[in-house]
């Protein structure tokens, strides 16, 4: 059994997360200011009130710490609590597949809303940098495997069509809520979020149910 935390290790754990969200939020300003290329981590660290090497130890290189800016934009008011455990409370709770297909139309609208910006700065970055790119796929990946769990509930509350896989389903989940078609719909067509939400809902029910 693990000892009780002291209250140094409590001050420093504290603190260590204080400048974890000072320099995320540094970041984010910068590089929705001035894109991905031309925000230094010498920038974000002035912005930040920390050493470079500050930024090294507590969330990583350049890459690592666009992930965390776009960790931030899409928890939104649920930080710092981690995407996939909002999204599983939230699914957990339906009682019935037609509030899932609601609850992801939801879920899809307010999260891009909120990281619309970010992913706009990532669009930039995968052209320029490797690393963002891989993580980019690392998270993609990810987005797939939890989207398998609300397939899942909707089978678990006869929400599926007949012949159509879990991991089918997840699959059609993660191509009609991708960010990109967002991007496109919304801000590049001039959707009203309104509309894009009714769009997906009524586009998921039709292809899951």
């Amino acid at each position: 059994m693990p000892a009780p935390s002291t209250p140094a290790q409590i001050r420093r754990s504290v603190q260590a997360t204080a400048t974890r969200a000072a320099i995320t939020l540094a970041a984010h300003r910068l590089m929705l200011e001035r894109g991905y290329v031309a925000t230094s981590i010498g920038a974000i660290a002035d912005e930040a009130g920390v050493a470079v090497q500050t930024i090294y130890n507590s969330i990583g290189n350049k890459a690592e710490v666009l992930s965390a800016v776009l960790d931030l934009a899409a928890a939104g008011p649920d930080a710092p609590a981690l995407l996939p455990d909002v999204m599983r409370r939230r699914v957990a709770a339906a009682v019935s597949a037609p509030e899932i297909i609601r609850i992801l139309a939801d879920w899809f609208t307010e999260l891009h809303a909120r990281k619309s910006g970010v992913f706009r700065v990532i669009g930039q970055a995968t052209a320029v940098d490797p690393e963002v790119a891989k993580l980019e796929l690392r998270r993609a990946a990810g987005r797939l495997h939890h989207y398998g769990e609300a397939a899942s509930a909707l089978r678990a509350r006869r929400g599926l069509r007949a012949g159509l896989s879990d991991h089918e389903a997840a699959a059609a989940i993660w191509a009609l809520g991708h960010p990109q078609v967002y991007e496109s719909f919304v801000t590049d067509l001039g959707w009203s979020a309104s509309a894009y939400r009714e769009w997906l809902g009524k586009t998921l029910k039709a292809t899951l149910s």
